[in-house]
């Protein structure tokens, strides 16, 4: 089920992502000083998944005593019994030493169940819900029996089912009217920059993001224990209710932010690009949610310098641009970013902003504007016998490029390619066939995700990329090491 069916506020698959999107769902109605409780329904099986755990701990941390969980304990998974059968104590131990209260019921029993959510609210604890149930229960043939997990019955069996058990009227009431949020673009002001200047667009990211937050009330901070680094620690000190600590628990973090988005908050998650990585499961699920989340990533690349591998963001871009309808942005300088935070705040769906850690020169005047599936031309002539094109970290290289070209009197074109994903296809069609069809592209970010995107648009192209595994050092050591400086 998907959120273009009339009840589904969250697709939540089947790995463990429910209680996430509920937790999140539990803080936007605290946040809201909204009544009402949310009820996560959850296969037993799927508690397997450590992403389960981490919003049980979260859910108890931030005391979500609006939140409920119903384990369906039915002992069968897809291939096999689960780990836990029918030991539903095994699972109150869980919850209970997560801080839940908790609740062993008789999942057949409408009384028992009934007693048992009567309990939610109590204590500022989460509710678990552990009810033993049977699969297939009050058919014969079926009932606790394997090997029949997404198994279609035939005419016969239907048959054979529908006499022991009866038809369901299964009609929704006629006054249910599904609603889902909109989410209204409030405007800011952008902070002014120097061409003096020299400023991360990580910092820039931070400054932007303080000033929407001024304007726009539904807008939240997500964070995952590195506010410091990504720079929306500033939002943080000035908005602390609308402030979310999700800590090392990224699977969560981008959980929690489905849920959010579903009761019309608009959360900002900001973590370093590679730990991004670790929640795909859970952005891919958040575009079948329809969620409007802004995902922030720092530390892209090689460029992070002496962090070392495990830190580096080097196959970011490939994850998101592989999202049809998510905006991929990458801006090179704080006034790009600033301008890209504001379309990513107007942009609908999922979208993605890369971030540099060092400072960058600032290269575009604050009147310059940055929409969303264009390009900029940084240097130009009539007599360009190459197009370079970058973006990010890549554009400063590329312009030290053209000038040492220029000295052998050799004239380069040089594109910052700001916006990936929509691709201005035909602005880099033209300015291919105008510089003689002969094309690079640099890119800090493994093999070559911005190339493909190109040479799929105008055919084939030079690609500077990482292409070995990267090692700790100095910034300009490793751009150089890597060939992309």
């Amino acid at each position: 089920p998907t959120s273009r069916m009339p009840l589904i506020k969250v697709a939540s698959g089947s790995l463990g992502q429910g209680l996430n999107a509920g937790a999140g769902m539990a803080l936007a109605k605290k946040l809201a000083d909204q009544p009402g409780r949310v009820f996560v329904l959850q296969g037993d099986g799927e508690t397997a998944e450590g992403s389960v755990w981490e919003a049980a701990d979260c859910a108890a941390g931030y005391k979500l005593d609006n939140l409920v969980v119903i384990i369906d304990a039915n002992r069968l998974g897809q291939s096999g019994p689960t780990r836990h059968g029918h030991d539903l104590a095994a699972y109150e131990s869980k919850f209970s030493a997560f801080g839940w209260q908790t609740a062993i019921v008789d999942g057949h029993n409408i009384n028992e169940l009934r007693e048992a959510l009567a309990r939610a609210g109590v204590a500022g604890k989460p509710l678990a819900v552990i009810a033993r149930t049977f699969k297939g229960k009050g058919v014969s043939f079926m009932e606790d029996k394997e090997g029949w997990h997404g198994k279609p019955l035939n005419e016969k069996e239907l048959s054979a089912a529908l006499d022991e058990i009866g038809k369901a009227d299964i009609s929704l009431p006629s006054k249910y009217s599904p609603t889902r949020p909109s989410f209204a673009f409030h405007d800011y002001t952008a902070n002014d920059y120097s061409l003096a200047d020299s400023v991360s667009t990580r910092a820039a990211f931070g400054n932007a993001l303080l000033n929407l937050g001024r304007n726009n009330a539904h807008v939240i901070a997500i964070d995952g224990d590195v506010k410091n680094s990504t720079m929306n620690d500033g939002f943080f000190q000035a908005f602390p209710e609308r402030s979310f600590q999700a800590y090392i628990a990224e699977q969560n973090m981008a959980g929690m932010a489905m849920g959010f988005s579903a009761l019309g908050c608009i959360p900002f998650v900001a973590t370093f690009a590679a730990f991004l990585t670790r929640a795909h499961d859970f952005i891919r699920m958040a575009q079948y949610s329809g969620s409007n989340i802004k995902f922030v990533g720092s530390h892209a690349g090689v460029s992070i310098g002496a962090d070392g591998p495990s830190q580096m963001g080097l196959e970011d871009l490939s994850m998101f641009l592989a999202m049809p309808e998510a905006a991929v942005l990458y801006p090179s300088d704080a006034v790009s970013c600033e301008k890209l935070v504001r379309e990513m705040a107007r942009h609908q769906g999922i979208s993605y902003l890369r971030t540099t850690r060092d400072k960058t020169a600032v290269l575009y005047g604050n009147d310059e504007g940055f929409p969303i599936g264009g390009l900029k031309v940084l240097r130009q002539s009539p007599r360009d016998r190459v197009l370079v094109i970058a973006a990010g970290i890549t554009v400063h290289e590329a312009l030290q490029a053209h000038d040492k070209l220029k000295r052998k009197g050799i004239a380069a074109r040089v594109i910052d390619l700001y916006s990936l994903q929509p691709l201005p296809e035909a602005d880099l069609a033209r300015h291919a066939g105008e510089c003689g069809g002969k094309v690079v592209v640099a890119e800090d970010h493994y093999n070559g995700a911005i190339a493909g995107l190109v040479a799929r648009t105008i055919g084939r192209v030079a690609s500077l990329s990482v292409r070995d595994i990267p090692r700790s050092g100095k910034s300009a050591e490793l751009l150089a090491l890597m060939k992309i400086d």
